[in-house]
């Protein structure tokens, strides 16, 4: 996974839309609303999910090593790592979750990561 912090992920950047995703990736393996109420596209490789109005709050997916610009983290390291760095780090329903590097994952499912748009940090914090 190659993350800007609350702009893109492997270049997908959080602006896009549900519909250009359909439209440069096809029709998603599932789609729906999960337990939250995001709507998700699921790619398998990547789950993309958007709030009921269409903004993009969440990319998900298997990353064995995060890289932060040239700093390559790999996951069983991701933890230790932002809890080093980001000193706003915290915990919510077993994941760990950093708003310095807009991310969220759960240490103990590999190698599954979330980037977050940063306006969805207030929902993580209130979990």
């Amino acid at each position: 996974m190659h993350l800007e912090p609350f702009v893109s992920v492997d270049g997908i950047p959080f602006s896009i839309s549900r519909e250009e995703i359909v439209k440069t990736r096809g029709q998603p393996a599932r789609a729906g609303r999960n337990g939250v109420g995001l709507h998700e596209l699921d790619y398998a490789s990547v789950i993309f999910r958007f709030q009921g109005g269409g903004r993009l709050e969440e990319i998900t997916l298997q990353a064995p090593v995060v890289n932060f610009g040239n700093l390559a983290v790999p996951f069983g390291a991701l933890a230790p790592f932002v809890r080093r760095e980001d000193p706003g780090v915290f915990e919510r329903a077993g994941f760990v979750v950093s708003p310095r590097f807009g991310l969220a994952f759960d240490p103990d499912e590999p190698c599954w990561v979330t980037a977050l748009a940063v306006h969805c940090l207030d929902a993580w914090r209130a979990l």
